[in-house]
């Protein structure tokens, strides 16, 4: 993968965007409800981290393998984003635009799984 790579770039803004609201949201809940917030700091922060384990992959099908792992998390992501939404901590607004971030990484992802398999001939 290059430097100007896409997915590098957005899984990293998505990263830093999850990292700030659940930084700010943190300072506003209980203790009973941080678990919450932790479980998406984790799947949205790891996203980058895969994309990024993927580069340096020891095959083919290792790169395929983070990759698919990147895109789990961030149909983790989509789902959190969701339930702080529908429990009302936070606004459509800033649902709407982190949702529309992680779709964009999702359709991504899946673009690149599906044409490196294609590129290698790989079926499954």
């Amino acid at each position: 993968m290059k430097d100007d790579n896409v997915i590098k770039q957005k899984s990293l803004d998505f990263a830093v965007r999850i990292v700030n609201m659940v930084k700010f949201l943190l300072q506003h809940i209980s203790i009973a409800e941080q678990p919450i917030f932790k479980q998406l700091l984790k799947s949205g922060t790891s996203i980058g981290a895969n994309v990024r384990e993927a580069e340096h992959a020891e095959s083919t099908e290792d790169f395929i393998h983070k990759m698919k792992i990147a895109l789990k998390e961030a149909n983790e992501s989509e789902y959190w984003l969701e339930l702080l939404f529908r429990t009302n901590y936070i606004t459509s607004e800033q649902y709407n635009s982190l949702n529309a971030d992680c779709t964009e990484i999702n359709k991504l992802l899946i673009s690149i799984v599906k044409k490196t398999k294609e590129n290698n001939n790989i079926n499954n």
